[in-house]
């Protein structure tokens, strides 16, 4: 067993890491889709959207060949409605909520018709906004993920301007560094990052970093508002025996590197464990498969029925050919020459549900082992702590306190990840929009 690059041809990196929701082939697929919806009255599908796209209306401009028309109703509600195509839970929000589904039938495909109108629309570059004329006042953006870029346009519109300062070399966060490349290309996240910076009046400064490169009073003295959309990073540690070996590695780290480096040149085992099954687990599991690992297996503490992942999630692992351990959790990792070779696992068992009705996994005293060569960890993700307590920013474990917005530093606004601990691109993306509008209520009365 080993640990190595490069295990596949180009054919094959090319073909495992294709698009695996393709678009539709044709204008006329796309109006036949379009053409079922039942543009319902009080529709629950807007309702499940966090960012409350008018879905019937853009279903209805494509049904009537209004393509642009289409794609200004979904940026309207969501500037990254390109992404959220591709990378939604629709089961469990828009799709999840047609009313097809009480009728057995299969719902609208809402994420490929809204794939339809916005890619054309990032594809041709159609300026679909203007900007106000510039008031005068500037706002800094930390953190060019989701939360900042929907909060920078919307304030770009009002003729704010912005600056966004990011750590990375590259903007869109999370959809550009922590994503299974098959559901969101690299391409296809500069060009989006670029279609919202095109309004004009944003300007991203990268390899920026709080905390590093850059302090919160600076900001506070050289803008009239800040807004902090930091997100999550920082990897959960198991806190057990041989997590140091050499082959454990985090999840998040594991897909950055896969999108920053390119496949052939991220390591990856013959036999590797992922902790985990959350949606970052099933992309960790799903591309190690697809990078020539011969052996994945999921070790999950809970069941089926607890699984943080969708069943669309799952079913992705499932056909990449993943094993599955349920009730299981990591004891203990073992290895000889300092890397690694085992994980002995406990079996777990669910206790009575509380009072909240959640079952929390038990170990029972008895264990198992796997043999394997890599362990990639994906029990979620930490706030920075650290760096939010130094700022002087109340917080909650890690979590910025806000209200309505507003943190306990004048003119510092937060949200996303880094308020609510690590949701979907779609909330952060509303958060965003709530973050401007809270920041131009505060502009006015300064």
């Amino acid at each position: 067993m080993a640990i190595v690059n490069n295990r596949l041809s180009a054919e094959q990196y090319n073909q495992n890491f294709s698009d695996i929701h393709p678009p539709f082939e044709s204008r006329e697929a796309a109006l036949v889709e379009a053409n079922r919806c039942l543009f319902c009255y009080d529709a629950p599908c807007i309702k499940s959207c966090p960012t409350s796209i008018n879905i019937p209306k853009f279903i209805k401009q494509i049904a009537t060949d209004n393509i642009k028309g289409s794609a200004h109703t979904i940026f309207s509600a969501n500037i990254m409605g390109g992404g959220c195509s591709k990378v939604c839970p629709v089961e469990k929000l828009c799709e999840g909520s047609c009313v097809y589904n009480l009728m057995h039938e299969k719902p609208i495909a809402i994420a490929k018709l809204q794939r339809h109108s916005t890619e054309k629309a990032i594809n041709g570059q159609w300026r679909l906004f203007e900007r106000k004329p510039a008031t005068g006042k500037k706002v800094a953006v930390v953190g060019a993920g989701p939360a900042g870029l929907s909060c920078a346009h919307v304030l770009s519109r009002e003729g704010i301007d912005v600056t966004i300062f990011e750590k990375e070399s590259k903007g869109g966060g999370l959809m550009t560094y922590g994503i299974a490349a098959y559901k969101v290309t690299p391409q296809f996240c500069e060009d989006e990052v670029n279609y919202i910076t095109s309004l004009g009046g944003i300007h991203i400064q990268y390899n920026k970093e709080l905390g590093k490169n850059l302090t919160l009073s600076e900001l506070q003295r050289d803008y009239d508002a800040v807004y902090l959309g930091i997100g999550v990073g920082v990897a959960r540690q198991l806190d057990i025996p041989g997590e140091t070996l050499d082959g454990v590695v985090d999840a998040i780290q594991f897909i950055y590197e896969l999108r920053s480096k390119g496949y052939p040149a991220v390591p990856v085992g013959d036999k590797v464990a992922v902790i985990g099954l959350g949606m970052t687990a099933i992309d960790a599991a799903t591309q190690a498969k697809r990078l020539g690992a011969k052996e994945v297996t999921i070790v999950y503490r809970r069941t089926q029925e607890e699984m943080p992942c969708t069943e669309a999630e799952l079913e992705i692992a499932k056909l990449d050919g993943c094993n599955l351990q349920w009730l299981a959790a990591p004891k203990e990792v073992k290895g000889q020459d300092g890397k690694v070779q085992q994980l002995i696992c406990s079996i777990m068992q669910l206790s009575a549900p509380d009072a909240s009705g959640r079952r929390a996994p038990v170990d029972t005293g008895k264990t198992f082992t796997l043999e394997v060569d890599m362990i990639i960890k994906a029990a979620g993700q930490v706030p920075f702590e650290a760096l939010i307590a130094s700022e002087q920013i109340q917080h909650q474990q890690g979590k910025i306190i806000i209200n309505r917005n507003a943190t306990n530093l004048p003119g510092v606004f937060a949200g996303g990840d880094c308020v609510n601990g690590g949701k979907e691109v779609v909330d952060a993306v509303q958060a965003g929009k709530e973050g401007a509008a809270a920041i131009l209520e505060y502009l006015v009365g300064s």
